[in-house]
């Protein structure tokens, strides 16, 4: 009898044992493999640096659609604080750049304090901003993303639709964007603040391939309150080879 009753106690705690792990395996797991895949394609891409790098156009460069004078206030007082809050942060929470890559510090940011997730995010969603954007860009994207844009959104058309409403209609500060899933599709959403599609506390996960900045600070003083026609006239600036090549990469 008492090896019956304890053959039964094995099997229900090696059965509740089994629960557990296809209970994990249903909810954890998924959003682990969704955020190690991101992280996977942007291991393809080299990493962007903790220290702000020097922009790669003139302030005057984007214009008429970015005005100088943001483009300054923008790269040299916002972004430049980002840059050294985020020294200041890793500093403080024991954090190694040569041994951890920002793309992995932000896919693990819930360990870490506010101010690293603020300053994280803003960080590497700037450094990534810039070059997005450049002087007298390609009109379209490169063929390889283009077949894609149209298998998943029906048309060009459609997907800057799709873009613009996302980044229209964050309340508040953030960012919309353009990301691969887990499963090499494209996605469109966006992320409140300075969080991005890398970080695991996100709701929108996936590799970025297009982000834009619909913070007040990335056009107000040229378009004030008119945030539809910062982004209407932001497409005219969109570096369509640096955004291509970087889905290419990351598809690989």
């Amino acid at each position: 009898m008492k090896k019956e009753q304890l053959s039964r106690r094995n099997f229900i705690g090696q059965t509740g044992k089994a629960g557990v792990a296809i209970g994990l395996s249903a909810t954890v797991l998924p959003s682990l493999v969704s955020c190690n895949s991101a992280h996977a394609m942007a291991k393809n891409i080299a990493p962007i640096p903790y220290t702000q790098q020097p922009l790669p156009y003139g302030y005057n460069a984007l214009e008429p659609s970015i005005d100088a004078m943001t483009m300054e206030i923008h790269y040299s007082k916002h972004a430049a604080t980002y840059a050294k809050n985020l020294a200041e942060a890793t500093a403080a929470e024991s954090v190694n750049p040569a041994s951890t890559s920002l793309e992995s510090l932000l896919g693990n940011i819930s360990k870490y304090s506010p101010k690293m997730r603020n300053n994280a995010g803003g960080h590497y969603n700037h450094e990534l901003f810039w070059k997005i954007m450049g002087p007298k860009q390609n009109a379209k994207p490169a063929q390889a993303l283009m077949s894609a844009i149209t298998r998943d959104f029906g048309s060009y058309e459609a997907f800057t639709t799709q873009f613009s409403d996302a980044g229209k209609n964050r309340f508040g500060s953030g960012w919309a964007w353009l990301v691969i899933t887990d499963d090499k599709k494209l996605k469109i959403g966006s992320t409140p603040n300075q969080d991005n599609p890398l970080m695991n506390v996100s709701d929108l996960k996936g590799f970025p391939v297009l982000g834009l900045d619909v913070w007040e600070h990335a056009y107000y003083l040229k378009y004030q309150n008119k945030r539809p026609d910062y982004i209407t006239n932001w497409w005219n600036v969109v570096n369509w080879k640096f955004v291509s090549d970087r889905f290419d990469t990351a598809m690989k």
